[in-house]
């Protein structure tokens, strides 16, 4: 009889495992998984918020953060993500004609406007002859911040310079600024070192800065750097793609983008 008993229970442990694994296997079949990389602030916050709405539609969403956004383009490029999110369209294109990569934009999400930070000075008018300004090393956001500077009055660019400015087209600086090229990530922590840097405000609000409250001036609301979505050129009609897009673009997305940055960061769909 104890013999029997435990066979009974043998063959019960096993149909037990056997139907869980078929479980798994028919969870794991169930859902689309689409990888997708982006910054930590706000992007990864936007898209944890609607992973439960990507998930009653069957795709399951893995974030992978990025602290250094150099990285971003060339994983979408080899394959390591099937999407991102964290670049603006001059940083976009400049990628691709520097590498020939199929990334397309497919949609654009909220803008977040750059701004002019200091933790020694309580605004610009303050800044003296021969003060350090700190701006972004990388192509695209350096002509940004260059053209926030000339919009604050503080220099002025050779004409035509545009979205590719470097600081070789600064025809005017007045005041004799000394522009410290500096990796965008690591301005907020140079600001004791500075008299003024210009700021991502993804990298602001990582550092605890509101830009609405501690930049001393900021991008007009018209500012053409709006943050894409971007995929490679054979996932455009993919179509949990389409579902990301069009669950991205939702006024529930809208109205948590505007309660929770208060300003900083602004919807444009």
């Amino acid at each position: 009889m104890k013999k029997l008993i435990s066979l009974i229970c043998i063959c019960l442990l096993i149909a037990t495992i056997a139907v869980l694994t078929g479980c798994e296997s028919a969870a794991d079949n169930e859902f689309e998984t689409l990888v997708i990389g982006a910054t930590a602030v706000p992007h990864a916050e936007i898209l944890e918020f609607i992973r439960t709405d990507m998930l009653e539609q069957g795709i399951s969403l893995e974030i992978r953060e990025f602290s250094d956004f150099s990285l971003v383009n060339p994983a979408l490029r080899d394959g390591q993500i099937d999407v991102n999110y964290f670049q603006h369209a001059p940083f976009l294109n400049n990628f691709v004609e520097n590498t020939g990569a199929p990334l397309v934009s497919v949609c654009q999400i909220h803008i977040e406007p750059m701004g002019i930070y200091s933790n020694n000075l309580n605004d610009l008018s303050e800044i003296q002859p021969g003060s350090t300004v700190g701006i972004q090393n990388d192509a695209t956001n350096q002509a940004r911040a260059l053209l926030l500077l000339e919009n604050v009055g503080l220099i002025t660019l050779r004409e035509g310079a545009g979205v590719l400015a470097t600081v070789h087209d600064i025809a005017e600086n007045p005041l004799d600024l000394n522009i410290l090229e500096i990796d965008a990530a690591m301005l907020p922590r140079t600001l004791n070192e500075t008299a003024i840097s210009t700021i991502n405000t993804n990298f602001a609000l990582q550092a605890g800065l509101n830009p609405m409250n501690d930049a001393l001036a900021i991008e007009n609301s018209d500012s053409p750097y709006a943050n894409l979505i971007v995929v490679r050129e054979e996932d455009l009609n993919r179509e949990a793609v389409q579902i990301l897009l069009r669950t991205l673009q939702t006024e529930m997305v809208r109205e948590f983008i505007l309660e929770n940055y208060e300003g900083a960061v602004v919807p444009v769909f």
